[in-house]
């Protein structure tokens, strides 16, 4: 059985589904053969996300997510920060909506769980393509933006 926790430091929590947005990652998670244990999503603002990376990882930089995998075997875990302050800055770069670029950083953190790297050569591809094939599963769960 999953346990999905959402939670937020300093800002307000998104709004969504939670639910739904839970349904959904169990779903994207089986089209790997794995099951879902326990995540935390911890969204939070470009200052705690910037402390994180400096103190678990000495990256001395912002980031929309990072990515504490616990995982065993064929069930997934970790913890996952999330900052809202990049994901808007990088929603209005693309020229997305901000739910639907907030949605692929939340996917962005399970597929890293189900063993999808995106720094090596080639690999970012793989990573969005999987992105976008989780993001047209949204519908089948009534997630609209």
């Amino acid at each position: 059985m999953s346990n999905i926790t959402y939670n937020a430091i300093g800002i307000d929590l998104p709004q969504f589904s939670n639910e739904a947005v839970s349904r959904w990652i169990e779903a994207v998670a089986r089209t790997f053969d794995k099951s879902v244990g326990t995540l935390a999503y911890i969204f939070c603002n470009d200052e705690k996300i910037l402390e994180v990376n400096r103190e678990f990882l000495q990256h001395d930089y912002y980031t929309d997510i990072i990515t504490f995998d616990y995982s065993s075997r064929r069930r997934i875990a970790g913890d996952m920060f999330i900052s809202l302050d990049t994901v808007r800055s990088n929603a209005e770069m693309l020229g997305k909506r901000y739910e639907e670029e907030l949605l692929r950083v939340v996917i962005h953190g399970v597929l890293h769980l189900v063993g999808i790297n995106d720094k090596g050569p080639g690999e970012r591809e793989i990573m969005e393509h999987h992105e976008d094939t989780a993001l047209a599963m949204l519908g089948d769960f009534g997630i609209v933006f």
